[in-house]
Parts: structure tokens; C-alpha cells; sequence
């Protein structure tokens, strides 16, 4: 059978690839294992978080569909960092797992243009360097233009419980072996990575009166832009629980490190530096007395926690001992237990942009065969690999989002010019301009390209539209109204708990004090009282940050002009302070002509351009 895009794996990176390329009008096929697992969430019962929020906004902008899986099932919505700036901010949502994999499939067995097999590939088929399509387990060859592998652990999977070693991509399903091999004959060198995930515990066997209660927020706001905040409000959430290790826990297990198969060498990959297992926490957080534990419902139903904190693949009798040594959880049972898993996966920097390979034209790559960890990673390079083989097809310029403009930028420049050597995860701090980056500003920045793209229809974007004129009516109205020092008007802002004014200032100025709320500005400017909550909100923000944004805005205009600089002929890198040696092999070989190009160049960062301009000026000088 032929196709224009077929995509392998049915997690969150081959629903978005999929769904993007169907949407687009292209005839796809998604070939998972099983159906009735697409959407599953292999780990944490949860969406979101600090930066990887900002993902799904983003995502969800440009017309993907993991935000609004994510509001149907949610089952406990918070705002993280809701006392810091609007730019580290995070939405995070606890989720039904099983709700959210339900209505994941319904939305992929029920797109136009997607159909859905439940079969293994084994062969991506090449010929004169370019994909023709795939071989499957059954011996079916499915014919294709593009193709999207988004295995996640399932390459070579490989399970460890304690000594127990089980090949498999997740508990109770297959490993892919052979499709490892596939891609080595093709010419990619596989790396293993490890990731792991804890045991989930019997609610009826849990004290929770032991425990601190963390409820989500009071009014919840979604993380689509098309969900209605009303409708969500009205959701039932679920507390989560917080609990903590202590002295006999870590010594428990101190005690049984030689039995850990991170410590023994029967695991061989990397494991994630930002979410660890627990025995790797306490082995190189020695110091600590104590961990957070968060124990969070599985389901609407509560029947079942997952113990956030305690990824392990410790032996079952260790995992035993060590949970029931945490209060709260002294006569837990556990119903299934931890573990880790090693799986194969291609350095990113085999990759271009686009996330299709260097090595074969109409093969792209997306989640975790990419080095990454996590669904939101994932989710946001299915959708750009979606996206870019439709385009492809068409012969359209290829859809490339850069650092300042999108998080989702900023993860997949990182991954193909950086590479990696552990799972990668996204943090607020790998965006160079995250003030522009906000979550709350994700449709505001992005739409328009969903709206290029078919994916974003006409009434999602003439809301977005009218967002954007209520915030630049309302900023312009900030900046034209002004206070004088008046008797009368420092008794208005003492009457608000505000300082004095000694000289005639701006709404804006005003309204960028630290101390400044929304209650604050509709008393200041009533006529704000007339516009959507969302626009007051975004007003406020930008009153507040309006100096920070516009000199991230100078600076990113400097830096697209810096890009324009040509290099002169046979310029010479060897001796410059702060380029690597690696980077300057790279240059020297590749002889880029402008400072753009060699921004292209794998492993070519931001900090060496900077470095290079500053010597070609030095030298026209």
C-alpha cells in the first residue's frame, strides 16, 4: 500500500507527527504496536511543568492536540512558580491515564487522511539514499514518501528489576530488536540512554493524614487556548500528597547498593541528571536527610498513586522495605513495581532542523530516538517532523522555528547542533530570551504559522486576533495616560497601598511596580474593565516587563543582523580564544561565508558566533 507519510510509534511524538501530517492533507499511516496503547504515558500520571508547559502551549498554538487531551482528562491543574515572573512560570496538570489515552486514540482513529495499523517495523526500505517505506514484522511493506520513526524506549528496550533483566519497551510490551539493527546497516551510530519509573501503590493502603495535602488551583487555567476556562473550572480535581524520605529509608537503601544495577554494571546507558532514581540521589546527594515524595492519583478514580520521587530498579523486596519506611506509606501495597529501562537512540546531531537526517532524504526522527525525556519533548518534535514532511511533499519551504520566537526552537536547535550524552529535558534557563517566551504568550507568538499551515481554523485565529488588538489598545492606552504629583493623585495611590510620585509618569510606569496587580490596573485605567480578562492579564504583563522586552527585542534584532555578516575568504579560526577545538575543525573544514551558515554548522553555538563576529570586526578594523 502507498502512502505520502508513515509514522512509527503511537506515543505523544507519533500523534502529533501523524495528526500534523494527515491534517495537512497528506495520506498517513501510523503502524504502532498496539492500538489500544497510543497516548499511553508510560511514567508520571502528568502534563506540563516548568518550561515543558510551555511546550504544550506551543504546541497547541500551532494546532497540535496534546493541550487539549490534556484538558479533557485532567484531573488536578496548577500553575508552578506562581509567585515568581510570568516567564518561569509552568502549567502542570495531573491527568487520568487512562482518560488521557482514550481520548488520545478517539482523536487518532477519528482524523481524515490517518489510518492505523497495529503492527512492529522492522526495515526502513531505502533506495539511492532516499526512503521508499517499510517492512513490518508480518512481511507487509507499506511504500511511503516520508517516513517519521518515533520508537521512544522501544528500541532494544531492555527492563531491569533488581538482577531481573526483561527485554521490552514498557512492562508486558515488546522490545523492537531488529529495527536497531535496520538503522545501523543504514549507517547511524545507536547510543543507549536508561530512564526508569517508580512502583504505584493501592490507595486503600496509603495514610494520608501523614501527609502534607497540595490541592490544585482554585480556578485552573487550561492549557489550550480553545478550552473553555469556565467548563474547566467546574472539573472535579484531585488533591496530590507530599510526603518525604528519611535516616532509614536511604539507609535501606545504602545498604543494598550493591544490588542496584545502576551501581553493578548491568545498565550501561545514561540516565536522566534532572529526574534520578532514587538510589542515584541518595548516592550522590549524601548530604541530604531527607527527598520529596509526591504522591499523585493515577486516575479520577484515586485507586492507584504513583510516588513521584522514588524511581527505582532496585530489587522488589529493596523497593518493599524502603517505601513502607516512608510515613504514610508504613503498610503500602505496592501493585506494580519500579523500574528502569535502557533503549537505544541516534545522536541529534544526525539531524537537521527540520528533524529529518542528514544521512537519508524523507526519513526524520522524533522523541526519545532523539535523546530526549519526556512527553512534551516528544509531542513537540512529532509535530515539527509532521509538519515538515508535509511540506516536503509539496516542495514548500520547510517550517524551521527559531530560539527567540519558541521553546520549541530552542529544544530542537539544541538537539541537532548540540547533540547530548543524557536524556535531554527543557528548562526555562536554556531560553537566552524566555521573557518573550512566556507560556501566557504561546498564541501570540504562534498561531500565525498554524494559520499558514492549515492547522490553526478561522475562529481560533480571529480570537487570537482580537486578544492581540485589546493588548495593543490597552498598552497605548498605558502609555498616553499619565499621573501628575497631585495632592489628589498620591492620595489615589496611597488609597491602593501605592508609594508617592514626585514627577508626572505614565499608566505604564505605574503599573510596572512589582506591587502592581490586576485589581490595581482596572482602578488605574477603568476602561480596561471593558476588555477580555486574558487581554488585562497580558497588559499587565507587558507594562511590567515593557523595558526588559523591548531590549531583548534590540538584542534580538542585532542578532539577526549579525547573521547577515559575511566571513572574509580563508579567515582563520585557529587561535581564537573560546572556540573549541572541535568547532574549529568544523569551520575550517566547512569554510561557512556568512556568520548565518556557520550558526548552521552542528555544534556551532550561539556564544562561538558572538566570539567570531567580534574577531571579524577586530580584523576589518
Amino acid at each position: 500500500m502507498k502512502y505520502d507519510v508513515i509514522v512509527v510509534g503511537g506515543g505523544h511524538a507519533g500523534i502529533e507527527a501523524s495528526l500534523s501530517s494527515a491534517r495537512m492533507g497528506k495520506k498517513t499511516l501510523l503502524l504502532t504496536m498496539l492500538v489500544e496503547q497510543i497516548g499511553a504515558a508510560s511514567c508520571n500520571p502528568a502534563i506540563g511543568g516548568l518550561a515543558k508547559g510551555h511546550l504544550v502551549k506551543e504546541i497547541d498554538a500551532m494546532g497540535g492536540e496534546m493541550a487539549k487531551i490534556t484538558d479533557a482528562s485532567g484531573i488536578q491543574f496548577r500553575i508552578l512558580n506562581e509567585n515568581r515572573g510570568p516567564a518561569v512560570r509552568g502549567s502542570r496538570a495531573q491527568i487520568d491515564m487512562d482518560e488521557y489515552r482514550i481520548v488520545a486514540r478517539n482523536v487518532v482513529l477519528n482524523t481524515p487522511n490517518l489510518d492505523v495499523k497495529q503492527e512492529i517495523v522492522e526495515e526502513v526500505l531505502v533506495e539511492n539514499g532516499e526512503v521508499i517505506g517499510v517492512l513490518t514484522e508480518l512481511q507487509n511493506r507499506y511504500m511511503a514518501k516520508k517516513v517519521i520513526l518515533t520508537t521512544g524506549t522501544f528500541m532494544k528496550g531492555l527492563m531491569h528489576f533488581g538482577q531481573t533483566k526483561i527485554k521490552g519497551g514498557r512492562f508486558n510490551e515488546r522490545s523492537a530488536e531488529k529495527l536497531s539493527e535496520n538503522l545501523k546497516s543504514l549507517g547511524f551510530e545507536l547510543e543507549r540512554l536508561k530512564t526508569g519509573t517508580t512502583a504505584r501503590l493501592d490507595a486503600r493502603s496509603i495514610d494520608f493524614s501523614q501527609m502534607e495535602i497540595q490541592p490544585g488551583d482554585e480556578n485552573p487555567i487550561p492549557f489550550s487556548f480553545s478550552t473553555d476556562r469556565n467548563k474547566l473550572s467546574q472539573k472535579k480535581q484531585l488533591p496530590c500528597y507530599i510526603t518525604y524520605t528519611n535516616e532509614t529509608t536511604h539507609q535501606i537503601i545504602k545498604d543494598n547498593f550493591h544490588r542496584a544495577p545502576l551501581f553493578t554494571g548491568q545498565i550501561e546507558g545514561v540516565g536522566p541528571r534532572y529526574c534520578p532514581s532514587i538510589e542515584d540521589k541518595i548516592n550522590k546527594f549524601a548530604d541530604k536527610d531527607r527527598h520529596h515524595v509526591f504522591v499523585e492519583p493515577q486516575t479520577i478514580d484515586a485507586t492507584e498513586y504513583y510516588i513521584n520521587g522514588l524511581s527505582t530498579s532496585l530489587p522488589m523486596d529493596v523497593q518493599e522495605d524502603f517505601i513502607h519506611s516512608i510515613p504514610g506509606l508504613e503498610n503500602a501495597k505496592i501493585v506494580r513495581y519500579g523500574y528502569a529501562i535502557e533503549y537505544d537512540f541516534i545522536q541529534p546531531t544526525n539531524l537537521k532542523h527540520t528533524l529529518e537526517t542528514k544521512q537519508i532524504k524523507g526519513l526524520y526522527f522524533a522523541g526519545q530516538i532523539n535523546g530526549t525525556t519526556g512527553y512534551e519533548e516528544a509531542a513537540a518534535q512529532g509535530f515539527i517532523s509532521g509538519v515538515n514532511a508535509a511540506l516536503a511533499i509539496d516542495e514548500k519551504d520547510e517550517f524551521i522555528l527559531r530560539r527567540d520566537e519558541s521553546y520549541i526552537g530552542v529544544l530542537i536547535d539544541d538537539l541537532v547542533t548540540k547533540g547530548t550524552k543524557e536524556p535531554y529535558r527543557m528548562f526555562t534557563s536554556r531560553a537566552e530570551f524566555r521573557l518573550l517566551l512566556r507560556e501566557d504568550n504561546a498564541h501570540l507568538r504562534l498561531s500565525k504559522y498554524g494559520y499558514e499551515l492549515g492547522l490553526v481554523d478561522d475562529k481560533f485565529m480571529e480570537r487570537v486576533n482580537k486578544l492581540r488588538d485589546e493588548i495593543e489598545q490597552g498598552m497605548l492606552l498605558l502609555h498616553t495616560n499619565f499621573l501628575t504629583p497631585s495632592k489628589e493623585n498620591n492620595a489615589f495611590l496611597a488609597d491602593m497601598e501605592e508609594g508617592y510620585i514626585t514627577d508626572k509618569v505614565s499608566y505604564q510606569v505605574i503599573a510596572s511596580r512589582h506591587t502592581f496587580t490586576k485589581e490595581k490596573l482596572l482602578k488605574l485605567a477603568p476602561e480596561l474593565a471593558n476588555f477580555s480578562d486574558e487581554a488585562v492579564e497580558q497588559i499587565l504583563i507587558e507594562a511590567k516587563y515593557y523595558h526588559y522586552i523591548k531590549k531583548q527585542e534590540k538584542q534580538i534584532a542585532k542578532m539577526k543582523d549579525m547573521l547577515k555578516v559575511e566571513i572574509p575568504t580563508n579567515f582563520e579560526y585557529n587561535g581564537i580564544p573560546g572556540l573549541s577545538r572541535e568547532i574549529i575543525e568544523k569551520l575550517t573544514k566547512i569554510q561557512p561565508t556568512t556568520l548565518f551558515q556557520a550558526s548552521e554548522i552542528s555544534g556551532v553555538t550561539p556564544a562561538a558566533i558572538d566570539i567570531i563576529h567580534m574577531y571579524i570586526n577586530m580584523r576589518n578594523k
